[in-house]
């Protein structure tokens, strides 16, 4: 009897050093969460650089305006835990349509900004997964298809108007079709 507490206690404190499961539904980050699996990528080929909208997209007063895609060395840095709070290697950025015009490095654009970092994501040389929170516009998700061959011609005419990237950006439980083509940036 004593043998059968001794291992029950034993595998009670196993049970309690072992790291939590990741919680369903990409709530905020909190201790009961397993952070390393919320972010991830597995790209070969450089992807860095903004995917712009060919079609506008407005949800309450405020515009799609671009996501970024950092590079690889960005992605390595954000999933080893090193954030400074206002990049990600992965993030959306919404434009308020009534703020006044400021000169940027995208060009002339709204001074009125929401930039969304992750809460999770995922990224291959074909798909891309991204999840936030905006605190004026709720929940964000885009989850699209990488066309690897249409990106590759972009880079090598510096940006064009062919969409690279298609599939979905849904904002506040809302979803919108997107299509993106790419531009370096300056």
């Amino acid at each position: 009897m004593r043998r059968l507490v001794v291992l029950t206690a034993a595998a009670l404190v196993l049970t309690a050093c072992q790291p939590p499961a990741p919680r369903e539904g990409g709530g905020d980050a909190g201790p009961s969460r397993d952070i390393a699996a919320d972010f991830h990528h597995d790209i070969d080929a450089e992807q860095s650089g903004y995917y712009l909208p060919t079609d506008e997209v407005s949800v309450d007063g405020w515009v799609f305006h671009h996501l970024f895609m950092g590079q690889k060395a960005d992605f390595q840095a954000w999933e080893q835990g090193r954030r400074d709070g206002v990049f990600a290697p992965l993030m959306i950025e919404f434009e308020d349509r009534d703020s006044p015009m400021v000169q940027t490095e995208l060009g002339e654009s709204r001074s009125g900004r929401d930039r969304i970092l992750p809460t999770r994501y995922r990224v291959t040389n074909a798909r891309v997964v991204f999840e936030g929170r905006s605190e004026r516009l709720g929940p964000v998700r885009l989850q699209g298809d990488l066309d690897a061959g249409r990106l590759a011609e972009s880079k090598r005419n510096l940006g064009d108007e062919a969409p690279v990237l298609t599939g979905t950006l849904t904002v506040g439980g809302r979803g919108y079709p997107v299509r993106m083509r790419w531009w370096a940036g300056d």
